[in-house]
């Protein structure tokens, strides 16, 4: 039997053992929902293979859409998206559910006939989607081959013509040569029919995708060419991957890993092992939580959202407590609210004097109860910009303390005023507000209280020299109080620990150039905000690593808009765990240290060389979808850190070869302060005579390199993997003499 017909036998058996799966391959009608007046019935059911759910329309006779479990990201039970909470109360939440999908397609609203159908759906898929992420690297190659598959099978007769196959392969980016597609079409027919069935075009696959780039790595190191022997192993950890403690108990643990039934590695396994996280450029031991969360809270890089509430623009765009829960399950760690005066009493929140829709503030409150500590045990800023009347502002502070309970910060900790911030660990599953306050820390724990309730507005506020502050709002504030920033003398002398003030993305840039090392010292004390300038009416966002660069903690950008400077947010916040906290270097800590990040050669100046040989590149996804056009791409490294070790290189493009391009290109850099480095690895289509097309990244910070052999496991656009797209790279880091 082969590898496929096993995979769906047990595929097959998976569902016959399991009640929920069973109803889903049966099928069921739900109602699609997309508001208050858009209710329509489907038809969904789970395909045969496990991994795609079918859904029609009861009356279009043909009209079908389809999606892959694999996009799936989450379930969500009962009325938790707004278009479900718009009709409440006419479906109970027990017959109600929310696919969330990754990326930044929209989400599916569903409605069962029963409780016992919606849980059956909730159940089966949330399976599925652990089976998929459970699933080996070789597993999920085969799955993508299958998929592939099916799409080109046009006549569902599961067999492919030779001319089937090779319009398959134009689809997946392979521009072949037509004599050397035959000849392997051809071997891969072992039933010699004419037709590849799934299980030989598996093997014809194979057979296309011999890795000829690991071939000789694995030849170099093998002794006999067939298998590594333990020893063969060892040296090849050791001279390439750059490997120095428990060499032995390591390479053990890899053969047992990749080759349980044999005391050494066939290229196979070699191969599976190059391609697993362990092969992976990114550190897995980074990918933990490994850092020190018990200093001050200004110590760390804090990932930041910027008017979170907005799902697009600034003028136009809708707002939705949908951008609160994206940003959260992202690790974002500081999200940010403008609230306005609404009807009935309540408070809204919405892009001030725009067209941007409204939500409630009490709605917002609400998700970030059920969302702040999904993704992160660490705190969460709820950073405030109020517009509201003292009444409204009252009711503000009546939801955060209903709504939030003991999750929400209301006092110091421990009842004390310490001298510095708590750490990341000392707050653990609190909900800080950031905003104005009457007063200070000390006053209130003195019980002294200003009676005309008039606090300072921050920079990013209205200009209105004074406005009103409810006391209730107010005392909701312990540790961000806002405070308008009057220069780094005036701050040294008179500012405390826990006052934060806010800049825009020019005057932060200003500050960097005029008095880059003052504004570190600054941010070793104190914390700062940095938020896009006004002008940014498209939600486009700032570099953030300048502001990085000067220590800046909360450096707010717009987590709906996809491009470099939230690849660069994920790249340094993919680390640690994800939990959104990463401890700033030890130099950008230290009141007695003076670094400038304009002028970055200070005492402990060790730079590095960073030297990259970009091999090979494996399954590029297609970007033109025109007929017969396949990517010439071509692979950028781009430094990202302190201004002097800005850089980019890149290869050569290859022609029309997406599928297996071979490059054995070198690409080299200088870094002065690795510390603060990120890298960033752009796939492009070339085009000389318009901007080329993007076709995947990958970023990570420099300190997160393995060096050796590895591969880089690409992602689309807006974070999300590729796969089974990578590029295969051998990284080398050596001190510059």
């Amino acid at each position: 039997m082969t590898e496929q017909q096993m995979a769906s036998t047990e595929r097959s058996l998976c569902i016959q053992a399991d009640d929920d799966l069973k109803s889903m391959f049966v099928g069921t009608v739900m109602r699609k929902i997309k508001s208050r007046t858009w209710k329509k019935h489907r038809y969904f059911r789970l395909q045969e293979d496990c991994m795609t759910i079918w859904y029609k329309s009861k009356k279009a006779a043909n009209a079908h859409s389809t999606f892959s479990v694999g996009d799936v990201e989450a379930v969500r039970e009962g009325h938790q998206s707004e278009v479900l909470l718009s009709i409440a109360d006419e479906f109970p939440p027990d017959r109600c559910f929310t696919l969330v999908f990754r990326g930044r397609r929209g989400n599916l609203d569903l409605v069962a006939e029963s409780a016992g159908e919606a849980q059956s759906w909730i159940k089966g898929i949330r399976k599925l989607i652990d089976n998929l992420e459970n699933m080996g690297q070789r597993e999920k190659l085969d799955q993508w081959i299958c998929d592939w598959f099916k799409k080109a099978d046009k006549n569902r007769d599961g067999q492919m013509n030779f001319k089937e196959v090779r319009d398959l392969l134009k689809m997946m980016n392979v521009d072949m040569n037509e004599h050397h597609a035959l000849r392997l079409f051809t071997m891969a027919d072992k039933s010699q029919s004419g037709t590849l069935e799934d299980d030989e075009f598996v093997l014809f696959y194979k057979m296309l995708t011999q890795r000829e780039d690991v071939l000789r790595v694995f030849q170099e190191y093998s002794g006999n060419g067939q298998k590594l022997t333990l020893q063969d192993l060892k040296d090849f950890l050791r001279e390439e991957q750059l490997h120095e403690d428990g060499i032995q108990q390591y390479a053990l643990k890899l053969i047992e890993r990749y080759e349980p039934s044999d005391t050494a590695m066939t290229f196979d396994g070699f191969l599976m092992y190059l391609t697993s996280p362990e092969g992976s450029i990114f550190n897995p031991s980074m990918v933990e939580l490994y850092q020190d969360m018990t200093q001050p809270l200004c110590h760390y890089f804090i990932s930041s959202s910027h008017n979170t509430y907005l799902l697009e623009d600034q003028i136009r765009g809708h707002s939705s407590v949908e951008g609160y829960i994206r940003a959260l399950k992202r690790g974002c760690r500081c999200v940010e609210v403008d609230c306005w005066d609404g009807p009935n009493g309540e408070p809204i929140v919405y892009h001030g004097h725009t067209f941007t829709s409204k939500i409630f503030f009490k709605d917002v409150v609400t998700v970030l109860g059920n969302y702040a500590f999904k993704a992160s045990q660490y705190p969460v800023i709820l950073s405030i910009e109020n517009h509201c009347s003292v009444e409204q502002q009252k009711l503000m502070a009546q939801h955060l303390t209903q709504i939030l309970g003991d999750k929400l910060l209301k006092s110091p900790l421990d009842g004390k005023i310490l001298i510095s911030l708590p750490s990341p660990e000392d707050l653990k599953g609190k909900i800080l507000l950031k905003g104005k306050k009457i007063g200070g820390l000390e006053d209130g724990m003195n019980g002294v209280v200003d009676d005309p309730l008039m606090g300072e507005v921050s920079d990013e506020e209205e200009t209105k020299s004074k406005q009103h502050l409810s006391k209730e709002l107010s005392d909701c504030v312990v540790y961000c109080k806002s405070v308008h920033f009057s220069g780094f003398k005036h701050s040294q002398i008179h500012s405390k620990f826990y006052e934060i003030s806010s800049f825009t993305e020019s005057k932060a840039r200003k500050h960097i150039r005029e008095a880059g090392a003052e504004f570190v010292l600054h941010n070793v004390r104190q914390l700062s905000r940095v938020y896009p300038s006004g002008l940014r009416t498209d939600s486009s966002n700032f570099n953030p690593q300048d502001m990085w660069n000067a220590g800046c903690q909360i450096v707010a950008l717009n987590f709906q808009t996809a491009g470099v400077e939230m690849d660069q947010n994920d790249g340094l916040f993919s680390q640690n765990g994800h939990c959104g906290y990463i401890l700033k270097p030890a130099f950008m800590r230290k009141i007695d240290e003076r670094f400038d990040p304009e002028n970055p050669q200070n005492d402990g100046y060790k730079p590095l060389s960073l030297s990259i040989q970009v091999i090979s590149g494996q399954q590029l996804p297609k970007v033109n979808m025109k007929e017969g056009s396949i990517i010439d791409p071509l692979v950028r490294v781009e430094i990202h850190g302190v201004p002097l070790d800005q850089a980019k290189q890149e290869t050569r493009y290859i022609d029309n070869n997406g599928f297996n391009p071979v490059w054995y290109d070198t690409l080299q850099f200088t870094i002065h302060v690795p510390e603060l480095a990120l890298v960033r690895f752009v796939v492009e289509d070339y085009d000389k005579t318009s901007k080329n097309d993007f076709v995947g990244q990958f970023t990570l910070p420099f300190t997160c390199i393995q060096p050796g052999y590895r591969h880089i496991h690409l992602l689309s656009k807006d974070g999300t993997s590729i796969t089974p797209s990578s590029l295969f790279v051998n990284v080398r880091i050596t001190n510059v003499n």
